[in-house]
């Protein structure tokens, strides 16, 4: 059984190349390290527009970040979600906002090819494997059955990643068999849908560079194979067969279980600002004095090196917590595999948590950075000033509410109904 749900598909009609057959995950990491300065200087820029540039998105492309996670066999990488982690980290030091941007515009090639029929994956990634999407998972909108699909209308808020995008992954009500309302993903082509002009500058408070504009669908038809029940992506479903994405791919990463995966998206950012703020909080000390007597170097004053080492640390943790997860995501994908065994709902949760906790921790960094360093990064525009705001930023998230979650993670453990599931 688990044979036949790992067995790959052999047309190779199917298969499109990817453009660099022989990239490497180290190589990978080491492009988005080396982007680290055009980073920084288009800052300013790319949060007054409220998304990346058309130039980063371009090398973007050239990279292969989009790629990371989406199957070989429609030209990606398949390279698992420790290294998109480690690149998304990495192009976080020098932005978050756009780092937050680009993983929620390249996550979820791996959702597609878990949890979509054959016939679909072809489609939606075409004929060049280029394929960019956001998945905005907050029911919405209406769906009205007809014959063939469904003829959706609504606004989908907070589509982060959308202004480069192909597709669109939405999630709505529509009716049941049973006359009840069941929640499911669909996707849509760029031409199907308007981007609204709702985000950016000082719209909001930070990640003004992610892209996380509106969504809005008028009238439009998603034919049955573009739609899938939400509930796949949450343990309710039958695994005992994998998914069309283990039977297609033959790698069990595209079991599709994805609380600890989607969070991995907008946490690795803010780790990502907490490396960014250490980088400018060493800056500072290597070039001001104290604002006190005695007047001596930042560098070599106690409250500064303890403040400094204190956020190291913290973000230290932070990162480690999240590869951590990667790789106990990757375990229970391997088990399912090897053994049949599902992963289980407080596996899942467990995860989500760990995620959650990183990204605390990560926050803490750059808050200790941002009051310690002088009213100065404070200022509109000062790099400290845009990081402290990109954290407090993900704080508002509501994936991003470690004490409210604990709520679930122990009721979860305590054998006792997860509540947040019922849609």
């Amino acid at each position: 059984m688990l044979g036949r749900s790992l067995a790959k598909t052999t047309d190779s009609q199917a298969v499109i190349g990817a453009p660099e057959p022989e990239l490497t995950a180290e190589a990978l990491i080491a492009r988005a390290t080396a982007l680290r300065p055009k980073l920084i200087a288009q800052q300013d820029a790319n949060d007054l527009a409220g998304a990346y540039s058309v130039e980063l998105h371009d090398d973007f492309v050239r990279a292969g970040f989009y790629r990371t996670l989406q199957p070989r066999r429609f030209g990606g990488y398949e390279f698992g979600y420790e290294t998109f982690t480690r690149m998304q980290i990495e192009i976080g030091r020098g932005h978050p906002g756009v780092a937050w941007c680009l993983g929620l515009a390249s996550s979820h090639a791996a959702v597609i090819a878990s949890h979509w029929p054959e016939a679909a994956q072809r489609e939606i990634f075409g004929s060049t494997g280029h394929f960019v999407a956001p998945h905005r998972a907050v029911p919405n909108g209406s769906a009205k059955k007809i014959q063939g699909g469904y003829e959706l209308d609504g606004i989908w808020r907070y589509a982060s990643g959308v202004p480069f995008s192909t597709h669109f992954i939405g999630t709505t009500m529509v009716p049941s068999e049973s006359g009840d309302s069941q929640a499911v993903n669909f996707v849509v082509p760029r031409s199907s849908y308007e981007v609204l002009d709702d985000w950016g500058g000082d719209r909001v408070l930070g990640l003004r560079a992610s892209g996380s504009n509106s969504v809005k669908l008028s009238h439009v038809f998603v034919p049955d194979h573009l739609v899938t029940p939400y509930e796949a992506e949450y343990t309710r479903l039958d695994l005992s067969q994998g998914t069309p994405g283990t039977r297609l791919h033959g790698n069990p990463i595209y079991l599709g279980q994805t609380f600890g995966p989607y969070n991995l998206s907008i946490t690795a950012p803010i780790v990502g600002a907490a490396r960014a703020a250490l980088d400018e909080y060493e800056t500072l000390m290597r070039n001001q004095q104290t604002l006190f007597p005695p007047y001596v170097p930042r560098l070599t004053h106690q409250d500064f090196q303890r403040n400094f080492g204190e956020a190291i640390a913290l973000t230290d943790a932070a990162e480690a917590l999240l590869y951590a997860m990667c790789r106990r995501h990757q375990e229970l994908c391997n088990r399912w595999a090897s053994q049949g065994t599902s992963i289980s709902l407080d596996e899942n949760v467990r995860l989500l948590g760990m995620c959650q906790t990183a990204g605390r921790l990560a926050c803490e960094a750059v808050e200790i950075l941002f009051r310690t360093a002088g009213s100065a990064n404070a200022r509109k525009g000062a790099r400290l000033a845009r990081y402290h705001s990109d954290a407090s930023m993900y704080r508002t998230h509501g994936a991003a509410q470690p004490f409210e979650f604990a709520a679930v993670i122990g009721r979860v453990n305590l054998g006792l109904p997860a509540q947040f599931l019922d849609l």
